[in-house]
């Protein structure tokens, strides 16, 4: 085995991972193919650049993102702690220079005596260095991000034995099941829910009451489609990059693309209302939201057929138009952009370590962790448990071993890592939301107070990791 550990990837979640590793002492080789070699969206030469928004989000507590940061802070995380030191001003959100912020990463690691940082992309392809040639004998974190190169991409499909990477291109909103109004919406299934044509309301109510449901739905009247439908077509779109333009739509048309094509496009397609009786007038509606089950414990729910390409302040304002969704809490907005990344439910463990071979470990964008504090938390539970490994193959602080560190799910970053590698056949990039973390053993209905118990039990867990 080597006396180094090999990063593969100079973004956010590479550059956390060799300064934790660094800082203990132990040597880093850091491979990224910046300036040599850009991909689409980049462009500074720097280590962890920062593509889109300048915004870590919220730096309160009694937000996910909020509280991410501060576990991360809690861990000395150089990212968060450089992203403190160069903010600028943006209300209760932590916002920085982000060139600033990149230098000072970039100066940073490349000061500490322990870091080599060399400029050569990895991928079987001219003279670069392969993967395979890589990890055979090196502890080695890929951290290479959503758009990973096509040599290391193929390189990265041979040593997870799957022909290809997820390109995620499309992925619907996600709801938080206590904030829909269930006086509106009602369970069930198509063509189960359908009222007989002999049943009285009584008998039909009976009939499905203690039948298995598999969907919440939400009728509309003509009215409330035609408000929302129109609130639809005239929202703002994010503008995509020119390389994903080719790319994106081919499999996955947007609902406000569908929308666009005619008024009823949308009750012929996933707002048909047909096999449905409306609980409030026993008819059929005329038009039906469908909210689909997204986890195991059944906190969360994904809006069917709505892939959408919104800016999200603008998928709040019209989603929130259909019945029941008026105070819906979004866990997580429609996205539609380039984003490969690996099936981490079924190749990783809660470490981000992948399982059929304990060299490697996976970090980042990657892994299905959305974000820019999630992607650096993901390179601190990497690096944290590559560390280990190392100093347990190197008989290094045999006194204070643990073969590895997992993060309690009632944490942040450990609701994070249990997402990634827990089996979901609907397995989607996911960020930081309290709704991937265990419910509190108490209904707490006010909203801030839950949040505030749920980011109090998280930082107390942490203090025992």
């Amino acid at each position: 085995m080597k006396d180094y550990i090999t990063v593969i990837g100079g973004g956010l979640a590479g550059s956390e991972a060799t300064y934790q590793i660094a800082k203990r002492g132990i040597k880093v080789k850091l491979y990224e193919m910046k300036p040599l070699k850009f991909s689409p969206a980049h462009s500074n030469k720097n280590l962890a650049e920062i593509v889109c928004s300048n915004s870590f989000k919220s730096n309160l507590i009694t937000n996910a993102c909020g509280l991410l940061k501060e576990e991360l802070r809690r861990l000395d995380s150089l990212l968060i702690k450089t992203a403190d030191k160069v903010s600028v001003p943006a209300g209760q959100a932590l916002a920085v220079d982000r060139k600033k912020f990149s230098e000072e990463i970039t100066n940073t690691l490349k000061s500490m005596k322990n870091v080599e940082i060399i400029h050569q992309e990895v991928g079987k392809t001219g003279d670069n260095i392969s993967l395979q040639d890589i990890i055979k004998d090196s502890i080695t974190i890929i951290a290479t991000g959503p758009l990973t190169s096509d040599a290391l991409s193929q390189e990265i499909s041979n040593v997870i034995k799957q022909d290809k990477l997820h390109f995620y291109d499309a992925a619907a909103p996600i709801i938080e099941k206590e904030s829909i109004n269930m006086q509106i919406a009602f369970e069930g299934n198509r063509y189960e829910q359908e009222r007989g044509k002999e049943e009285s309301i009584e008998e039909w109510q009976n009939r499905i009451k203690n039948k298995e449901a598999s969907y919440i739905n939400l009728p509309m009247n003509q009215e409330e489609y035609e408000k929302f439908y129109d609130g639809l077509v005239k929202a703002e779109v994010v503008e995509l990059h020119e390389f994903e333009k080719r790319e994106i739509f081919e499999g996955c048309m947007p609902i406000e693309v569908m929308a666009k094509r005619g008024k009823d496009t949308l009750r012929f397609g996933p707002l048909k209302p047909v096999g449905f009786t409306d609980l409030r007038t026993g008819k059929i509606p005329y038009a039906v939201v469908q909210l689909r089950q997204d986890n195991c414990e059944g906190t969360m729910y994904n809006m069917v057929g709505f892939q959408t390409n919104l800016k999200y302040g603008e998928q709040k304002r019209v989603f929130q138009m259909i019945p029941g969704l008026q105070n819906a809490e979004f866990i997580k907005y429609g996205v539609m952009h380039r984003n490969t990344f690996i099936n981490s439910p079924e190749l990783l463990d809660e470490t981000y370590q992948l399982k059929n071979n304990s060299n490697v470990y996976f970090a980042g964008q990657i892994t299905g962790v959305e974000g820019y504090v999630e992607s650096i938390s993901s390179g601190m539970v990497a690096s944290l448990n590559a560390i280990k490994q190392f100093q347990t193959y190197f008989n290094v602080n045999e006194e204070n071993q643990k073969n590895k560190i997992v993060f309690s799910e009632e944490t942040m970053i450990g609701a994070l890592a249990k997402y990634i590698s827990t089996q979901n056949e609907n397995f989607q990039p996911m960020n930081a939301n309290f709704g991937i973390l265990p419910e509190l053993p108490e209904k707490i209905k006010d909203k801030k107070q839950r949040y505030e118990k749920l980011s109090e039990r998280a930082l107390y867990k942490l203090g025992l990791v």
